[in-house]
Formats: C-alpha cells, structure tokens, sequence
C-alpha cells in the first residue's frame, strides 16, 4: 500500500522536509532503493551514500543535511522498527474458528480471534480478544492466554501456562514441558513431578524453538518486555525479570534468577540455583558459575569480570613467548649449576 511522505512523518512523529504528497511504494535499504522507494540513515557517514542513492526520499536524525526529501527523527533505528510494521506485508488470518481446529469443553473465546486448521485447545482453556493462533498448535488445558497474542504455527502450550497481553510466540516453541529433574534411588533414576507453573507476562517475544520448562513447584516467570530468541533453553523455576534481551542457543538452569534489563549474549551459559543483578550483560559463550553483580559486564569461562577476562587474554596471547623466556632461563640456571659442580 502506498503512502505520502505526509503520512509517514506523521505515523513516524517526526518533521518533514520537501514535497509532503512524494509517494512512497516500498522500504529499500540505501544501495538498493529506487524511485518510490524509502531509506533510513542512522550513520553521518553514511550521508554521502545517501545523497546519491535513487531513494526518494530518507528518514533521518535530526540535525543532519539532506537535499532530498526527508523525514527528521530522534531516533532513525526506532523509525526503522514502525516504518516496516507500516509496510509490512504478512496477511492477518481473519477472525473465526477453522472447521478442522477442536476445542474441548469449556473453552472461552474473547472478540475476533482466530484459530488455525487442526490446532487444538484443550478444556477450560480462556483465549482474550484478538488473539491468533495459527494451524497445528496445541494449548493444554485451564492455560490461560491473553489479549493480542500471536502463536503461530506448531507451538506447544502444556497445561497450566498463562501468557500475558501482546505476546508473541514463534514455531517451534514448546512452553510448560517438565523441567529436567531425577532423584536416585540405587542405580535408577527416578523422575521428579512437575506441578508448578509457566507465567508468561505481558509484551513478552519468544523466538523459533525455543522451551521455557514449568516449575517443579511455584512458577517459572518471563518477565514484561523481555524478548528471547531462537533456541534458547530456559529450565524450571527460572525467573526473568522485565525489559530483558535473551540471545540464540543460551542456556539457563535450574531456579536462577535473573533482573530487570538483564543482556544474555549468544550461547551463554548460567549455572543453577544463580542470581544475575540489574543490568548485568553477560557476553557470548559466557559460563556463569556465580552470582553476578548488577550493572557489571562478564565474559569467558569461566565469566569474569570483562576487563578481567580482558587482561587474561592478553596474557594467553604471550604464553608462547613466555614458556620459551622460561625454557632460556632454565638453560641458563643447568649451565651455572653444572659450572659449579665442576669447581
């Protein structure tokens, strides 16, 4: 659908500059945008690219000089994120129950949802207005699943869980399986129950095959605003606090607990029974295997303190110098002992 230079700055917030009835038909990034197309700058340096590009017109920070037409923000990779929701093609399902779906006894629909083919819902099962969710999914019963949410295809929702307003929940995803635990008795191991709970609050992103696991007793909790990737682990009685940005392939254990604006970079690891502080960042391949204070930054294995990590990276990096310095001297040390044993 296209649209005015106008509208976008209106829908964008910002100031325009130029002819406001330029019609835009697409967003392009910069190298590859033509006439009717709109790009973003969030870079000065990239002005000069910007300048010869055959966009018509750019979305720019505020401050910056164009002689093309534009649009001025505060921030251009905010404008990014609701300039692609405003030309973003991915068709919504209209609202309505498919003849292929089965919902159990109980079940309680909100205003306008939409149920996929051959998704089923199980009993006592409470869906809030507006809600999607897409072919192939199952929902376990007396789960509770708000406003807005978007599941989509082939995600598993065991019983018991509640998803709070305006989440979104990708293939693949299974929340609410047992956690993974076993007691010993003699050589077999014996499987703890799982009775507790998954509470997912509410703005919450789960990414593609992801497993959020249900509390042995109590609840597992994702916290409000907190997006997670793809193929993150995430195991019983695990809290998350708001506004917090989990990474691909992290792994966290047991009953730790994690703050508000918490960054788990990709692959990291976090021991069981943890506490991760306010604002921590936790680097890429991390291993945590204590608490971790608020505010800090850790990295390496096992995680340190960042610029600790640092300076014992730097020193790895003579260790070959070092051994042979140690080689030289022990050399030296045999020569003098073996010339005063001769004396």
């Amino acid at each position: 659908m296209p649209f005015t230079l106008k509208e976008i700055a209106k829908h964008l917030d910002g100031s325009l500059k130029g002819d406001p009835h330029t019609i835009i038909y697409r967003f392009a990034p910069l190298e590859k945008a033509k006439e009717g197309d709109l790009s973003f700058v969030d870079n000065e340096k990239l002005l000069s690219l910007a300048e010869n590009s055959k966009a018509s017109a750019l979305i720019l920070k505020e401050g910056w000089e164009t002689k093309k037409n534009a649009v001025y923000v505060q921030n251009p990779r905010l404008a990014l994120a609701k300039i692609l929701q405003l030309f973003s093609h991915r068709r919504k399902p209209l609202a309505g129950v498919h003849p292929t779906a089965i919902l159990e006894e109980g079940v309680k629909l909100g205003k306008d949802v939409s149920i996929g083919a051959y998704t089923y819902i199980s009993s006592n099962v409470h869906i809030g207005d507006g809600t999607i969710i897409y072919p192939l999914c199952y929902i376990g019963e007396n789960s509770k699943i708000g406003k807005n949410v978007t599941i989509y295809a082939g995600v598993v929702i065991y019983d018991d869980v509640e998803i709070g307003d305006n989440c979104i929940i990708h293939s693949g995803t299974v929340i609410g399986a047992d956690g993974f635990g076993y007691v010993k008795d003699g050589d077999k191991n014996v499987k703890i129950p799982h009775i507790g709970k998954v509470i997912i609050e509410e703005d919450v992103e789960i990414g593609a095959n992801t497993t959020i696991d249900r509390a042995t007793m109590g609840e597992t909790r994702i916290g409000r605003g907190t997006k997670i990737d793809n193929l993150v682990q995430i195991a019983h009685n695990v809290e998350i606090g708001e506004n917090s940005i989990i990474v691909a392939q992290v792994g966290i254990s047991g009953s730790v607990k994690i703050g508000k604006n918490v960054t788990l970079a990709g692959q990291a690891g976090i021991a069981d029974h943890l506490e991760i502080g306010d604002g921590a960042t936790i680097a890429a391949q991390a291993g945590v295997i204590g608490n971790v204070p608020a505010n800090s930054v850790y990295s390496g294995y096992p995680a340190r303190p960042h610029s600790q990590q640092m300076r014992i990276l730097a020193l790895l990096q003579r260790l070959p110098e070092l051994v042979k310095s140690v080689e030289e001297l022990k050399e030296k040390i045999n020569q003098l002992e073996k010339g005063g044993n001769e004396q």
